[in-house]
């Protein structure tokens, strides 16, 4: 059986996840039509969309079957010339899933974040993730603006394991230093979470992230807080909240750590 996640997901949970997620981007994509654009992905149409998370999907099947595909983007392709774009999408959504069910807990594939999981889970929860955010991409595109946390079908148990692979898993692989002016220590601490997380942002070094109970002395004596809902903080962190940012350090962020893809 699958060890769960840094924060308890099961694999069952993140595939289940990913299931609805996928429902969600389709039944959005279908409703606002391929040509509607992407509020929270500037330059991008519903096809785009549609297109470049069914690549994905199947470039994460490839790695999960032992096959892997580069480079991915002639998937892509594939997926713009089809005749039924939203069918094509339905077939590696469930042949993802279908991977991840007979992936083994011993597979031996690529993983490329920060204190990553083992393999399988890896990509479950990847793929849960990418899909996620990606469908709140579509339901913006249906709303014809971002969504509001309310408004979409998350769970807070997914966005608190969101909000962690974002920000120990994503945001710590940058190469680059990418800080404020000061050094600054941000909590971000979602509301009745048993979680929060300490992220060291100084000039001259990557960004750092630990783990910390929220009532802890490190997290009391952070110089920045980032708190909040769940779903709302995860929304935020992604760059898909359509909400002013709360103060300079969030403006930076969204400026600097933005994730638009």
């Amino acid at each position: 059986m699958a060890t769960p996640g840094p924060l308890g997901l099961t694999l069952d949970a993140l595939g289940e996840a990913l299931g609805a997620a996928s429902t969600v981007l389709r039944a959005n994509a279908m409703a606002a039509g391929l040509d509607a654009p992407v509020p929270t992905c500037p330059d991008w149409t519903v096809l785009d969309l549609v297109a470049h998370q069914g690549m994905v999907h199947r470039w994460a099947t490839s790695h999960l079957r032992g096959e892997p595909i580069d480079p991915p983007e002639p998937l892509e392709r594939e997926g713009r010339e089809s005749a039924d774009l939203l069918g094509w999408f339905d077939d590696g959504a469930t042949a993802l899933l279908q991977a991840i069910v007979d992936a083994p807990d011993d597979l031996d594939a690529l993983v490329f974040l920060e204190d990553a999981p083992a393999p399988r889970l890896f990509w479950a929860r990847r793929q849960c993730h990418e899909t996620t955010i990606h469908a709140v991409d579509a339901l913006g595109a249906r709303l014809g603006r971002p969504a509001r946390a309310d408004e979409t079908w998350i769970r807070p148990a997914v966005a608190l394991d969101g909000i962690d692979e974002l920000l120990v898993g994503f945001v710590t692989r940058r190469r680059k230093a990418a800080s404020p002016d000061s050094p600054t220590r941000l909590l971000v601490r979602p509301d009745e979470a048993d979680v929060a997380w300490l992220v060291d942002l100084a000039p001259g070094r990557p960004i750092s992230t630990r783990r910390v109970e929220p009532a802890s002395p490190e997290a009391v004596g952070a110089d920045h807080a980032l708190a909040g809902d769940p779903v709302d903080l995860y929304l935020r962190l992604w760059s898909r909240s359509g909400t002013e940012p709360v103060d300079e350090l969030e403006r930076w962020w969204r400026d600097t750590i933005s994730v638009t893809w």
